[in-house]
């Protein structure tokens, strides 16, 4: 698992980049979902931003000194699915 740190205050995007899983294969759906509540994946414009092959999210908040998992799951246009998680710590800076 891939770990950030972020300040509690921080409006910051954070991404996947799938290609090397991807093996010629393009991303058709992706989702993201956190853990728990406290940090929130921020909606509207530009809160999510995919490519054929990178995945992307903006999120906001957090209580300082917790830690929480970002999983964002896609399913490709053959028919694959796999899931990835990162953590974020927020900590105040």
């Amino acid at each position: 698992m891939k770990g950030f740190v972020k300040d509690p205050d921080a409006r910051l995007d954070y991404a996947f980049d799938w290609s090397p899983w991807l093996n010629g294969d393009e991303i058709s759906t992706s989702d993201w979902y956190a853990d728990s509540g406290g940090i929130d994946i921020v909606n509207g414009s530009g809160s999510v931003d995919n490519t054929n092959t990178i995945t992307r999210i903006f999120i906001e908040g957090g209580n300082p000194g917790e830690n929480y998992a970002l999983k964002n799951t896609i399913t490709t246009i053959g028919g694959r699915t796999d899931e990835r998680t990162i953590e974020i710590r927020v900590r105040q800076r």
